[in-house]
């Protein structure tokens, strides 16, 4: 019995993976997809991406309750917070883990966890892993940064080290802020995003 259920796991983790590649992930350059979804926070409001282009921009952070890469890099939320504020771009907080609905990434657990965390942007539902598959998001994290014509400039990870922000040697999303609001090239604008899979929504 134990190895049977030991084979449906893995089997039903080989067929996740292969549904998540069907989505392949948006491009430097692509216009934001998704724009007019609506997705509820939080706090009872619902939100589309259209609404939340701030004078230079929108970042889309894919995230979760539990991931240890996500508890791991959380520790920068605050900063990139901090940064998007004085930046004028918005931010929104996304949760696709449609399959863990019924545990550690239900709805209320959501909200426990916003208020912990303490933060300042919405955080959305992401039903059925919608959002996800628009933009081929894989892992939690997985970072989106679009400028104010609402273009893909940076997509990917952070920073160079989840461990520990005192190992960092590239903060490669604080750089891309900091050149997208200076109208400079971003030098880095594509990193291999790295954190759990997805848990998304299989019909």
């Amino acid at each position: 019995m134990k190895n049977l259920h030991a084979s449906l796991l893995f089997t039903f983790s080989v067929v996740s993976v292969a549904f998540a590649q069907q989505f392949e992930t948006i491009n430097i350059g692509d216009t934001c997809p998704g724009l007019l979804l609506e997705m509820e926070s939080v706090d009872g409001v619902s939100h589309n991406l259209q609404s939340h282009f701030n004078k230079n921009g929108l970042l889309v952070i894919f995230t979760s309750n539990t991931c240890p890469f996500v508890v791991a890099w959380e520790d920068r939320y605050k900063i990139i917070e901090e940064i998007c504020q004085e930046s004028n771009i918005d931010m929104l907080y996304v949760n696709s883990n449609h399959k863990k609905r019924a545990d550690d990434d239900s709805f209320e657990a959501m909200k426990m966890h916003a208020k912990t965390m303490d933060y300042q942007f919405p955080y959305l539902l992401d039903e059925q892993s919608q959002l996800a598959n628009i933009f081929g998001a894989k892992t939690t994290p997985h970072i989106f940064l679009f400028n104010s014509q609402k273009e893909l400039v940076y997509v990917g990870a952070i920073d160079d080290n989840y461990e520990s922000l005192d190992k960092v040697n590239q903060f490669y999303l604080k750089d891309a802020i900091e050149s997208l609001v200076d109208g400079e090239m971003i030098q880095i604008n594509k990193t291999k995003a790295i954190g759990c899979s997805i848990k998304r929504y299989t019909p």
